[in-house]
């Protein structure tokens, strides 16, 4: 029934299309429900009468695709009362019937429905059937087009998402260059694929695009068959992907990564251009107690804020980056770049200095800034960082809140403590670290009736090394711990070497920091006496005051537990640091050695001296004299009650071998 133009429901117009034998059934595509239908339709539907069918609801079953096919071809009778013949399948009480049906518009009460004409059942095969149903609920955009790039067909997928239903497939690109490619592509191998951005209902997209040759199944002309998938979601998510990768989370600032790959090309192009490169690295001052103090969400709350600071100081051909923890990084490119880092260097010290408000106080943090410079030679941005970095620790050196050139002296200084650093580790493995012994001698007898082991490194090259040569690296490297083993089983076993040969002496060995905060350490004490032999009564440990200082409960628990192995405990260099006479009293003590400073100056200043003997006196210390070296000296120590000694006046720290000859 050819409808030329866009019916009403008038008065007698039913009766018209109840009388004929071909289905015809208006239906409610805003209700998705059958408003009407003739008797021939009522049997296509499987219906008894128009009322039954009217009470189904359509929409129980119909899926999203239908759905929206409906919704565009009403969208299509109102535009240009459009017509179509399609094949669908209707599933009336479940069971298939795949018609050829004529598809039009119908003004009713306002409001546009569909006139549907149903000319004959569909014969074809299954596959055909099937293909024609995944060509309408597929999520794949499918469209055809002629060689002209207009539109021959879409499917529902391509026609919810085309922008403009007249638009071309060229005028569907955003960068034309990728409708160039993708036709290029087709005319030379017949396919084509690609990543593009595209027009759509929804704006700007990216979809994956896949065209291919082929011909119009109804005029047999040459026609171009295109697949377009909505990748958009997988984009950002890359992008946001790639922003992390490149990118602090805390500031937004680039990260080491996006320092490599944004910050690399811009210095290279500079370089090419015959500019200078400067890179600073920042380094906020103090900010663990920021973090200790005030908690972490305040410290992260200060970081953002620096950075904050930081980019508004950046010119045009300036970048920052945050490298970790509260490390920055700053590279410039400049004709004359030295002056201006140095200008730039100062501003920064002065803005990350001004105090900020945080927890409900103003908190100050400075920095300490370090420089390198890339003036004549080729661009190494990993040596410029290296020295930038070394620069920024000379900086904390001369005091903090400093600016710092690189220097080659920096270097070699380096490069020394890390030759330093292995030689120490191979010395350790060889064995090269040896325990020396110094005398301690009864002040009222001047018997020895003791020693302290001390360090000494007999290096194959250099000869026998004093403590200060190595001593420092052995603490910044960690093996301090596997020093102060080695010292100790030398010095146990001498112990009891010398017991064995009927000599009763104590023997004192020093403990660093670090390995009396070693959670290891009684275990491993316990292990050297089990293996030498050595008398716990015998061996005597002596710790400095700073780690008697806080952590009570740990710092007790430390020293019970070598004390439960017998060995005696000794406070060395006493009057140094933080003296305090309430840990004397508090932890379970033996000794106390007075600091040699304070035995060299007795004849000017012998006040300190004289406070720290009749302190020992009244808590009952033994007391042991350091640096003693004139007879004057022992004399007054005599006079105050002192018990031992030890120094020049007696003997260095000599070998094993030495200290037998002195016992003699």
């Amino acid at each position: 029934m050819p409808i030329n133009c866009i019916p009403s429901w008038q008065e007698g117009f039913p009766a018209l299309l109840a009388a004929l034998s071909q289905p015809i059934w208006v239906f409610d595509i805003d209700h998705k429900r059958v408003f009407w239908a003739n008797d021939a339709a009522l049997h296509v539907w499987n219906a008894d009468s128009v009322s039954e069918l009217q009470a189904r609801d359509m929409s129980i079953d119909m899926s999203v695709s239908v759905s929206q096919r409906l919704k565009q071809y009403q969208q299509d009778f109102e535009r240009d009362n459009a017509r179509f013949v399609e094949s669908w399948t209707l599933y009336p009480n479940g069971a298939p019937c795949a018609l050829k049906v004529v598809f039009s518009g119908m003004r009713v009460d306002g409001g546009m429905m569909m006139l549907c004409e149903a000319q004959s059942r569909v014969t074809a095969d299954s596959a055909t059937l099937r293909s024609a149903e995944a060509l309408m609920h597929t999520s794949m955009s499918i469209a055809l087009y002629d060689e002209a790039g207009v539109s021959l067909y879409r499917n529902p997928a391509a026609r919810a998402q085309v922008a403009n239903v007249t638009e071309t497939w060229r005028e569907h690109f955003i960068d034309d260059s990728d409708w160039q490619s993708l036709r290029q592509g087709v005319a030379a191998v017949g396919q084509a694929r690609r990543l593009a951005q595209v027009h759509t209902r929804n704006g700007r997209r990216w979809h994956e695009i896949a065209a291919r040759a082929c011909r119009d199944a109804v005029s047999g002309r040459d026609a171009l068959l295109v697949s377009e998938v909505d990748i958009t979601d997988l984009k950002h998510a890359e992008a946001r992907a790639s922003f992390l990768a490149n990118h602090d989370v805390l500031t937004g600032l680039p990260n080491r990564n996006g320092m490599r790959s944004d910050f690399l090309p811009h210095l290279q192009r500079a370089r090419r251009a015959g500019w200078q490169i400067a890179l600073m690295f920042i380094d906020l001052d103090r900010f663990k107690n920021v973090n200790d103090s005030l908690g972490h969400a305040r410290g992260d709350e200060l970081l953002v804020r620096m950075a904050g600071r930081l980019s508004q100081l950046m010119g045009k051909d300036e970048r920052v980056a945050r490298l970790g923890g509260d490390e920055f990084l700053v590279v410039m490119a400049a004709p004359q770049v030295q002056e201006r880092a140095e200008q730039l260097g100062r501003r920064i010290l002065q803005a990350l200095s001004m105090p900020m408000r945080l927890g409900g106080m103003d908190i100050g943090v400075s920095a300490s800034v370090g420089v390198s410079l890339c003036l004549d030679e080729e661009l190494d941005v990993e040596k410029l960082m290296r020295h930038a970095d070394l620069a920024m620790y000379a900086a904390k050196d001369a005091g903090r809140n400093q600016l710092s050139f690189f220097n080659p002296a920096l270097e070699a200084s380096v490069q020394a403590q890390l030759a330093l650093e292995s030689d120490i580790r191979r010395g350790l493995e060889a064995g090269e670290f040896v325990a020396y012994f110094q005398p301690r001698v009864e002040v009222a007898s001047g018997r020895i009736i003791g020693a302290e082991a001390l360090a000494r490194w007999a290096h194959p090259d250099k000869g026998l090394l004093m403590p200060g040569a190595f001593i420092g690296m052995c603490e910044d490297s960690g093996q301090i711990l596997e020093l102060g083993r080695q010292i100790l089983a030398q010095a146990a076993r001498q112990q009891r070497q010398w017991q064995l040969a009927g000599m009763d002496l104590t023997v004192s060995v020093n403990l660093s920091p670090c390995q009396f905060a070693d959670p290891g350490l009684a275990e491993m004490v316990g292990q050297v006496l089990r293996e030498s032999g050595c008398q716990p009564e015998r061996l005597e440990l002596e710790i400095t005051e700073s780690v008697l200082l806080g952590h009570d409960e740990r710092t007790l628990a430390a020293l019970d537990g070598l004390r439960q192995l017998g060995i005696r405990i000794a406070v060395d260099d006493f009057g140094t640091g933080y003296s305090n006479l309430a840990y004397l009293q508090r932890y379970p003590l033996h000794s106390l050695k007075i600091d040699r400073s304070f035995v060299a100056s007795l004849d000017s200043t012998p006040a300190i001296a004289e406070l720290i003997t009749t302190m020992c006196r009244m808590l009952g210390l033994n007391m042991v004299a350091e640096g003693v070296e004139t007879r004057q000296q022992l004399e007054w120590l005599a006079q105050r009650g002192c018990q031992e000694y030890q120094g020049y006046l007696c003997s260095p720290a000599v070998s094993a071998a030495q200290f037998a000859r002195l016992l003699r």
